[in-house]
């Protein structure tokens, strides 16, 4: 009876001295139980400037740092390069490392404009110059390249995920931790003038950073703001991160099993989608993602006609998701979307995901949840307001407190003004055709079995114009409770 009442003693002690961030930042450790509860999740905000509880070793990387000859293990040896202490972490096998970054602005090896994680690790930023104080909306971590990375970092991600994956995989391998990093991409995209005189430039007013992006000449370039090649067979938090003005989604990643935590991130002016994660095990059980506390605005279409992409949040198959304590904002096609759907002999595999939607604000997107259409048409576009009263509990099990954000919230102050009221008048300038099946070119390309070609031309008021770096910092903690928050 002594032994047991000792026993209890230290576990009680134990749960006493752990963090309520741990708490906050937990993983799920059984797989029988994730995408499988439908309780809320635990939503107590986590402080900003909390420090990693991994056990492997700490380096230290610093703008001030050095290339060669140093260790990285100590403020005085820092590294001058993210990379370069991935590839050490890498080639030594030291999975559970913490990596804490200064600040100043990071390119990866020979500056290319990327870094690739293939480890379990924790990369911190918002460090100041000494290591003595951190705090990440402070001391600004940055991955923001611009035209001098073109053609050095290909079709990579920012952060660029890989080598985590395990086909026979179980249960999770590891967690990686990103955590404080700003990225953004709009000083290597492609923009037309800002000058609002040349209805061309779709640049709504001469404060606005650039005109609309660039879509076909010169090519743009597509890259994720944080993107995984292949699967990660673990765990993974995203929290404390900008992902801005990237052309090519804000987050895509695929889990094949682990618990996936996004949270406290500002997510803006992205293309194609602010997030997308897929699922990789084929019974849809093995991973589960918790995408909350977040504001994710101004995700665009794949090209300046709008006829798809553009979402805020994804629901995509074979992975189980919450969504909630999110701030949507202007969203070109929708905020959230749940279209992908298993059909045929994976409908068994399809009834059991589980989609929750819940107490999150929307304005101004297009639509605030698109479904597939009952009756064979494109979409069904859904406002917030009713998507409890009219989506199916099989579809959304969890599905209230999805509210309209007043116009006169204050947390829309937070927003740039020009770049708001962009978005809210968007419109169709002009468009035209020119289609002549009798011009030479087109009955020579009839005689030859070839399509015939025309021409379409499309002006908008405004298409994924660059979003102002230091003005999207300010989006942390412009509401209460809800959307990204600063500690």
């Amino acid at each position: 009876m002594r032994t047991k009442s000792i026993i209890f003693f230290i576990l009680a002690a134990m749960l006493s001295a752990m963090p309520v961030s741990a708490q906050f930042g937990r993983i799920v450790g059984s797989l029988d139980q994730l995408g499988k509860k439908k309780e809320q999740p635990q939503t107590q905000q986590t402080p900003a400037n909390q420090q990693a509880n991994q056990t492997g070793k700490i380096y230290y990387v610093s703008v001030n740092g050095k290339s060669r000859g140093a260790g990285g293990l100590s403020v005085e040896t820092a590294k001058k390069d993210i990379q370069a202490v991935l590839n050490i972490i890498k080639e030594n096998n030291e999975s559970g490392s913490v990596i804490r970054v200064s600040e100043g602005n990071f390119l990866g090896a020979a500056n290319a404009g990327y870094i690739e994680i293939s480890s379990w690790v924790t990369i911190e930023g918002g460090w100041n110059a000494d290591f003595t104080e951190r705090n990440p909306f402070k001391y600004i971590t940055r991955i923001q390249p611009t035209q001098d990375q073109l053609g050095t970092n290909g079709a990579k991600g920012l952060i660029h995920i890989s080598g985590l994956d395990d086909v026979m995989a179980k249960k999770p391998k590891g967690t990686l931790i990103i955590d404080g990093i700003m990225i953004d991409q709009g000083l290597e995209a492609f923009y037309m003038p800002n000058d609002p005189t040349d209805e061309r430039n779709g640049c709504p007013s001469a404060a606005f950073e650039t005109g609309r992006m660039v879509d076909a000449i010169p090519p743009q370039v597509e890259h994720p703001g944080i993107r995984s090649m292949g699967w990660i067979a673990g765990n993974v938090i995203i929290r404390n991160c900008l992902i801005a003005n990237c052309t090519y989604f804000g987050i895509q990643i695929n889990t094949r099993c682990g618990e996936v935590e996004i949270y406290n991130n500002v997510i803006i002016s992205n293309r194609y989608g602010g997030v997308r994660i897929s699922g990789g095990d084929k019974n849809g059980e093995a991973s589960h993602i918790n995408f909350h506390h977040n504001t994710v605005a101004f995700s665009w279409c794949r090209d300046k006609y709008m006829e798809d992409m553009g979402y805020g949040y994804e629901f995509m198959t074979l992975v189980n998701a919450d969504v909630h304590h999110n701030l949507f904002i202007g969203n070109n096609y929708a905020a959230v979307a749940r279209t992908h759907v298993l059909s045929g002999p994976d409908r068994v595999i399809e009834a059991k995901r589980v989609t929750n939607l819940y107490d999150n604000y929307y304005y101004i997107n297009a639509a605030d949840l698109q479904l597939p259409s009952a009756g064979g048409g494109k979409w069904t576009n859904v406002q917030c307001t009713d998507i409890e009263d009219m989506v199916d509990e099989k579809i959304l099990p969890r599905a209230e407190n999805n509210l309209r954000m007043a116009d006169n919230d204050a947390a829309l102050d937070a927003f740039d003004q020009d770049y708001l009221a962009g978005v809210a008048n968007l419109k169709v300038i002009s468009s035209s055709q020119s289609f002549n099946r009798n011009s030479a070119s087109n009955q020579f390309r009839a005689a030859t079995g070839q399509n015939m070609q025309g021409s379409e031309t499309r002006r908008v008021s405004m298409y994924g114009n660059r979003y102002n770096f230091d003005k999207a910092l300010r989006l942390f903690g412009a509401k209460a409770n809800y959307g990204a928050q600063k500690q």
